[in-house]
């Protein structure tokens, strides 16, 4: 009977345990998709342009593929990676860091660039393309296998932060931390993204009904969508600079050049000095810090562009050339 007992409280106490674990787990999971919000806009800012142009009723269809891509990805591929690094290599994670930081600061600076110049005579005939052949099963694989292969790098980023986030040192927390991330950004990244791009399709049902109520709400989505997508993408382009630059900062100062990091936390208390009512000082705060690694995320990727360019005008000499 002691030994029955004996062994009812191990099993209790390995119960408490894997509670505890598990609650802990949860905790930490919640604070590395925090971490990773940044990307997550991106994420969600980059995806519908993947639909634009395609038959209304691939939509759905078309984001569900790419959000069993992108879990996939994280899952099978990411996980394992960042697990076995951070086990055999956990230095190699903040040069990691810095290299995905550095190419969201380009892919930003390339939108702000865009922004003032226009896009590439090439991306416009593509878009053009893409409405003639909106029915074409070949473009929306194609589009299906961009958006995975787009959704790898920023979901590497986002499982690189989850991963520099979590304070757990064994091994089998980081991996349900790192799961619960990869399913909660996963299902609320690609949600969003359906939502988004159904949404005019709903307006138009809803000024179809009619009504005193459905009537104006459906025409308010139906006019609101284009504003509200150009202004996702301004977030997106933003949200890279911020996070890219950000990385950047931290891992500089990881690596003894601090001054970047030193000269945007003195501005975000001179910032918070200025202002001395509450909580405005601390929204103030962050604001000045993060606009102070958007223009850090901003020159770099700037002068990566530069480097970019002059890498590929061999290339194209050669090709212009045969």
């Amino acid at each position: 009977m002691s030994g029955l007992l004996a062994l009812l409280d191990d099993v209790v106490a390995l119960t408490k345990l894997a509670a505890a674990s598990l609650d802990d787990a949860a905790s930490q999971a919640v604070k590395a998709s925090a971490k990773a919000a940044g990307v997550v806009v991106d994420d969600a800012a980059v995806t519908p342009r993947y639909v634009t142009g395609l038959a209304a009723q691939r939509e759905l269809p078309i984001v569900g593929r790419i959000a069993v891509g992108s879990l996939r990805n994280k899952l099978l591929f990411l996980l394992p990676a960042a697990l076995l690094l951070s086990y055999f290599l956990p230095q190699a994670i903040t040069p990691l860091l810095m290299i995905g930081g550095l190419y969201l600061a380009y892919e930003g600076y390339e939108k702000v660039h865009h922004m003032f110049v226009g896009e590439p005579a090439a991306v416009k005939g593509v878009k053009v393309a893409t409405r003639l052949a909106a029915a074409d099963k070949a473009l929306e694989d194609e589009r299906v296998s961009g958006a995975i292969r787009t959704d790898f790098i920023l979901s590497a980023e986002i499982m690189a932060i989850a991963l520099a986030a979590i304070e757990a040192p064994d091994m089998v927390t980081r991996a349900l931390v790192l799961a619960a991330v990869a399913i909660f950004i996963t299902v609320a990244v690609y949600g969003a993204v359906a939502l988004i791009v159904k949404a005019d399709d709903i307006g138009v049902r809803l000024v179809q009904r009619g009504g005193v109520i459905s009537g104006p709400v459906g025409r308010a989505l139906v006019r609101g969508m284009p504003p509200f997508l150009e202004l996702l993408s301004l977030v997106g382009m933003i949200a890279m600079l911020w996070v890219g630059g950000g990385i950047l900062v931290h891992g500089l100062a990881e690596f003894g050049f601090a001054a970047p990091e030193h000269v945007i936390h003195a501005v975000s208390e001179a910032v918070r000095a200025a202002v001395p009512a509450a909580p405005l000082d601390d929204i103030l705060a962050w604001i000045a810090t993060a606009a102070g690694s958007a223009v850090v995320g901003l020159v770099a990727g700037a002068i990566t562009a530069a480097v970019v360019t002059i890498g590929k005008a061999p290339f194209r000499k050669a090709k212009a050339e045969h």
